[in-house]
């Protein structure tokens, strides 16, 4: 932080990398991570403000601690397990947490962390503490949820989780989400951290995703 004092701009991708996700969804998932970090380092005061932590689940790892986009490189991620979702996001929330104390400690400004959850199942855990945490933390403003399903996802599932109505990934466009995820968070790294830039809709006609 002495070296790099500017705020920062948290995003934690919380990855489901089950047994299911083997094959072209973890492929181009993949791909999609490595658009991901190309892009944020192309943008050289997001590389310095935004942030990337992962967390995978099947089972819970953390896979990514965080670090500045311009030093994240995408961790070789392979699928396997059953899909602990609730514990997953309980260790996301706790990551994020700790993150933004050790800002304050240095005396480092932030925008609101962004938590991002990708998964193409359904939880074989309990999600009560998790979704009650979720909850909990849009209402005091401690983060943003966003919940993106894939293929076969529960979406009903998602909806009992997340506050804003979940995503659903137009086939396997993973790149094209994470373009444009990297663009808003890019938006949210030039703006000022009391802003609440608008962003675009990612269920506009061409955008990577669907409602519900």
């Amino acid at each position: 932080f002495a070296v790099n004092p500017e705020p920062r701009c948290a995003c934690l991708l919380l990855l489901d990398t089950s047994e299911s996700m083997a094959g072209m969804k973890l492929v181009e998932l993949k791909a999609g991570l490595a658009d991901f970090a190309r892009q944020l380092r192309g943008d050289a005061m997001a590389a310095k403000r935004v942030e990337i932590g992962i967390v995978t689940f099947g089972p819970v790892q953390v896979a990514q601690s965080f670090v500045t986009a311009e030093a994240f490189v995408p961790p070789d991620l392979t699928a396997s397990g059953n899909t602990p979702m609730g514990a997953a996001i309980t260790k996301a929330i706790e990551l994020v947490s700790e993150r933004k104390q050790l800002y304050r400690a240095n005396g480092i400004g932030y925008y609101r962390p962004w938590i991002f959850l990708i998964s193409d199942g359904a939880p074989t855990d309990a999600i009560d503490d998790a979704s009650k945490m979720v909850r909990d933390g849009e209402s005091t403003k401690s983060f943003m949820f966003y919940a993106v399903g894939v293929e076969h996802a529960n979406m009903d599932i998602l909806g009992k989780i997340a506050v804003r109505s979940p995503l659903r990934l137009r086939g396997l466009s993973f790149s094209s989400l994470f373009v444009w995820l990297s663009h808003s968070l890019s938006t949210v790294a030039h703006s000022q951290t009391s802003d609440s830039p608008t962003l675009d809709n990612p269920t506009a006609p061409g955008g990577w995703a669907v409602a519900g």
